[in-house]
């Protein structure tokens, strides 16, 4: 965690959402969410079950269409754009569940993100380029995520923890400098939330133009990673704050617990 590494980003933030709302028939779901997240940060949003975590994500990337209000992302509007306009357009996404493609090698998969990213879609029927620039960027990646010595192995092959790196490497493989990530130690063990958090730092370290906004059930991971914290609870945000102001707000507390709480008790808290 740095709390001073946000006050030295520049003016243009990497993502910006003005009054945005996401509604299902009657039901609305985001109600006028106003965020920004700085470039360069590690930004957690963290809320109770139903709060809109993965609805607001899916506003951002294209996979949802925002009922009303602008997403900008870094500068440059997006809403109503499509996922791969989006994502040639800078961001990256992991989803809560693995998004492999399983009979496919980490290579493969990996150098599918990077076609991507140089115009090309998923067009399996027709013959791919090989030996390019895409193939470097996909074992460069490997590389970075620790997967190299498993490049050719079936994705579907891979560990629990191996597959959630290589979904991982797939939203960076295109060069993307805006990363979403929808829970990625969900389900994971103590050895290998370890090893997603040392990865997401790693990734941080080797870029300090990346930023990387997480939505986080685990407020060990939540407190380790973030330079910031929103907070949403029924598709409105209570709080952004650095961890220590958000980790002692009264709101935030009776939000998690129902009831006043201590701070004691908000350490230990934990969220989905």
């Amino acid at each position: 965690m740095n709390e001073s590494r946000t006050e030295t980003q520049g003016a243009v933030p990497a993502l910006h959402l003005a009054a945005v709302k996401k509604a299902f028939g009657a039901t609305e779901i985001i109600r006028g969410v106003n965020w920004e997240v700085a470039q360069g940060e590690c930004h957690v949003l963290i809320g109770p079950n139903g709060a809109g975590k993965s609805t607001l994500f899916g506003l951002i990337s294209g996979h949802l269409r925002p009922s009303s209000g602008n997403i900008s992302l870094c500068g440059t509007q997006i809403s109503g754009l499509s996922p791969s306009k989006i994502s040639r357009s800078g961001l990256g996404r992991s989803f809560q569940t693995n998004n492999l493609f399983a009979r496919m090698s980490a290579f493969e998969n990996v150098r599918i993100g990077a076609l991507r990213a140089v115009g090309y879609g998923p067009a399996f029927w027709r013959g791919l380029p090989h030996g390019g620039p895409a193939d470097l960027r996909a074992l460069e990646v490997l590389d970075e995520v620790g997967l190299l010595e498993k490049a050719h192995v079936a994705a579907g092959l891979l560990s629990y923890a191996d597959q959630r790196a290589l979904e991982i490497a797939m939203a960076i493989a295109g060069g993307q400098q805006v990363l979403l990530f929808d829970e990625p130690t969900a389900g994971m063990n103590r050895e290998e939330t370890a090893r997603v958090i040392g990865l997401l730092q790693k990734l941080r370290a080797g870029d300090a133009r990346r930023t990387i906004v997480i939505i986080e059930h685990d407020m060990n991971v939540v407190f380790e990673l973030a330079d910031r914290i929103s907070v949403l609870v029924y598709g409105e945000l209570i709080a952004t704050d650095i961890p220590s102001q958000i980790r002692a707000n009264r709101k935030v507390q009776e939000a998690y617990l129902g009831v006043p709480a201590t701070l004691q008790q908000a350490a230990a808290m934990e969220v989905s």
